[in-house]
Parts: structure tokens; sequence; C-alpha cells
């Protein structure tokens, strides 16, 4: 692939196995970090997400790129009766195990080391799909939401939750400054791993964001795409049907 944004550039490892090797890194400080980089707000952009599942009442639904599992966790607002969580990164998985069991939720949401290119899941078989920041870390879109696609049931929603470029001044300006210098300097003092969080910016800055993305979903296969900025633009709900 052209253009492929990669967290180190020094190593020959895929990209694939790049960001699982990153995310393994950063696993111990992921939730702080997250949270406290976008001042709680993240949080929000969950809720509304999940919000947009409500009319399709839901049963079996699958995380992809759970990471922690805050976006399954989030999901049980829908009263499902099952939540699968799909990550490559064994140590996100971990500390993802330990919120289910502290909140008595592993009965309702198992987690599993997969990979959204290789889904183990017969065609037909959730209500919804939900990805939480996790599409512009696929090594193969296109293939990625194709798999996506075939386990999703007919009907039945896709909903991303992404990370955007803010267009209006002063956002766009102060946004740019903060992705580029404080991002990464936050992220190396708390998680020792600048690379990681220098990758962020970078791998926002390369995904095909807004229009562009609804013609990628549309081009997958989706129906009834839409797309909803978050906070100025910071962030962007995508949400289609098969």
């Amino acid at each position: 692939m052209d253009n492929v944004v990669l967290p180190y550039k020094d190593k020959d490892a895929s990209k694939k196995e790049q960001v699982a090797e990153m995310f393994n890194s950063i696993s111990p400080k992921y939730d702080f970090l997250n949270h406290f980089l976008s001042a709680g707000i993240d949080v929000l952009w969950r809720k509304k997400a999940i919000r947009l599942l409500r009319p399709y009442h839901p049963k079996m639904i699958l995380d992809v790129a759970t990471g922690t599992a805050d976006f399954a966790i989030e999901a049980m607002a829908l009263k499902p009766e099952k939540i699968v969580g799909i990550d490559i990164s064994e140590g996100m998985l971990h500390f993802g195990n330990q919120k289910l069991i502290k909140r008595r939720l592993e009965k309702t949401i198992s987690l599993q080391l997969n990979d959204s290119e290789k889904l183990p899941f017969d065609s037909n078989t959730f209500d919804a799909v939900i990805v939480a920041f996790g599409v512009r870390n696929f090594e193969n879109l296109a293939a990625g939401l194709a798999n996506i696609l075939a386990v999703l049931k007919p009907g039945c929603p896709l909903v991303i939750l992404e990370f955007s470029k803010p267009k209006a001044f002063p956002v766009k300006q102060l946004y740019n400054f903060y992705s580029k210098f404080a991002l990464p300097l936050i992220g190396k003092l708390i998680s020792r791993d600048q690379s990681a969080y220098t990758y962020l910016p970078e791998s926002v800055s390369a995904f095909p964001e807004g229009k562009n993305f609804i013609s990628i979903l549309e081009k997958a296969g989706y129906t009834k795409c839409r797309h909803i900025p978050l906070t100025f633009g910071i962030s962007s709900i995508y949400l289609g049907e098969k």
C-alpha cells in the first residue's frame, strides 16, 4: 500500500505487527492517557455513537479493535444478549478483561485475540458491529470492512467512531499544535513510548475522513451511509447498514 503510516519507522515489521506492538507497549497507561488527552470528551462520543444503535435493538454485537473494552462496556446500555470484542493486542485485552471482571460483565462481554481481516465468525452472525478509533489502524481497510460486512446480518448497522481533522479557525490551528507538539511529549512522559503518540496524529492525518470514507464504505457494500462530525470536527461517527 502507498503512504502507509507506521508507528515504528525503523522496523521492518508489517503495520499490523507494529500496531499490536505499540498497543502492547502503551496498554498499562492507555485508559488514563485516552481520557486525559481528550479531556474526557471521548466518553461522550462513545455514548452518542451507541445511542444511534437503539432503533436496531441489537442482541448480538461485535466490537472490532475493542482495546480495553470501553466501547463494548458502553454498548451494555443497549441491553444486548452478547458482545464479542476482538483486538490484535494481548496487552489491551488483558486490561479490558480486568475491567470486565471488576464490573461483573464477563458473562455478557467476551474478549478475543483476533483480527478484522480474519474474522472467525459465520456470515450473518451479528445484529451490529461497532469500532471506536480502530479503522485507521487496519492494515487493509477494504478487507477489514468487507469482513465486517460479511458477519453482519442484512439490514443491520456498522457504527464507527474515528478521529478526524478540524477545518474551522481557530480549532484547526489549536488541534494541529496540540497533536504535533503536545501529544507526543505528554505521551512520551507518561507511557514512555513517544512513537505511539507521534503515530496517532500521523494516522489521523492520513485517514480518508468524511465524504471520502463514506465513499469507501459504499464501495465495500454498505448502504444508508451517514457521517456525523463531533466536537468541532475533532472526531466523527460513521453509520452504514448491510
